[in-house]
């Protein structure tokens, strides 16, 4: 009878993370979205930059060159917008290896550098792959332990999933419609596309 009942569980559990798996997908793909608008633009209009606005910043974190030291701030925000992508991949691929996982979180945010290069919208910096994959990775255990050492079971998580995208979709469509405009210090005004109204809030100098 356990041993039925052991069966019947895993049934039930599995059901239960294919009926949440469309909306853990969904929930997903918006957060790429926003991830990709963050980033690349900064919560502005889509736009195409200037050549000479391609620039690679090779050594992390401190000054090297003419580059800067990286600002703390900006290293938190990096951080912490991988965070929900390491949570996502252990609800979606929670089979996959943690090589799997943190080459994943690498390879998409070094994508995300190289869009910056060739969209030139900004400066592709190794600081920001390595914030980026270690918020992804702080995600992936975290969200491990909620469900698997804490017993929180999927549907759970999905809602809190549901409930962070929806406030992050509303602040950034909220930031949007404000007269706020971040100022990127790699990318001049004159490349940078920005409202008449704007009050531009630009990161403080190194």
């Amino acid at each position: 009878m356990s041993h039925a009942t052991a069966r019947n569980g895993d049934v039930a559990a599995s059901g239960q993370h294919r009926g949440t798996s469309p909306l853990l997908v969904l929930l997903f793909a918006v957060y790429l979205v926003l991830l990709a608008w963050i980033i690349l633009w900064k919560l502005e209009v889509p736009f195409l930059g200037a050549g000479g606005l391609r620039h690679v910043k090779l050594v992390p974190f401190v000054a090297s060159g003419s580059d800067t030291a990286s600002e703390p701030l900006e290293v938190a925000a990096n951080f912490l917008l991988f965070v929900p992508f390491g949570a996502y991949l252990v609800l979606l691929r929670p089979s996959w290896p943690l090589w799997k996982h943190v080459g994943a979180l690498a390879g998409a945010s070094l994508l995300l550098e190289i869009g910056q290069y060739a969209l030139a919208v900004g400066s592709s910096d190794a600081t920001d792959v390595i914030a980026n994959t270690s918020g992804g990775i702080t995600g992936l255990f975290v969200t491990a332990l909620l469900t698997r050492r804490l017993g929180a079971s999927t549907i759970v998580v999905t809602r809190i999933c549901l409930v962070g995208t929806a406030v992050t979709v509303l602040a950034c469509l909220a930031f949007f419609a404000s007269p706020l405009h971040y100022g990127q210090r790699d990318v001049p005004p004159a490349h940078s596309p920005s409202r008449p109204d704007a009050l531009v809030v630009s990161p403080p100098d190194a």
